[in-house]
């Protein structure tokens, strides 16, 4: 049986979620916004992204899983200086792989 966030369909056209996560990455979130997040974070293991991290102070490298928990993990060869720039693009991946819509800013609705 399914759990409840696989169930959930990200609707495509609710930008508006999209700016709120891109205001406000970390923190509480519209249960909205926590609903899309928990079914993008419940993804199957194959092709997963990640963030990874070289010590505390290392920038931040973006990475695949593999199929299996075991299975190593995949850097992309994107590099990130910030955790805030790097989750961004986690988001917009995530996103574009259940949604099939590709994220650009220029999209997103203004902030209020």
């Amino acid at each position: 049986m399914l759990g409840c966030a696989a169930m959930y369909e990200i609707d495509p056209t609710r930008l508006d979620l999209v700016a709120e996560f891109r205001r406000k990455p970390f923190g509480r979130h519209s249960a909205e916004l926590q609903r899309i997040l928990n079914r993008m974070r419940s993804e199957p293991f194959e092709g997963h992204y990640v963030l990874l991290r070289d010590g505390r102070f290392g920038p931040w490298r973006l990475a695949q899983l593999g199929r299996r928990p075991q299975d190593p993990v995949t850097p992309t060869g994107h590099v990130f200086a910030s955790k805030l720039e790097a989750e961004w693009e986690v988001f917009k991946l995530r996103w574009q792989r259940l949604t099939g819509q590709e994220l650009r800013d220029r999209d997103l609705p203004p902030e209020p």
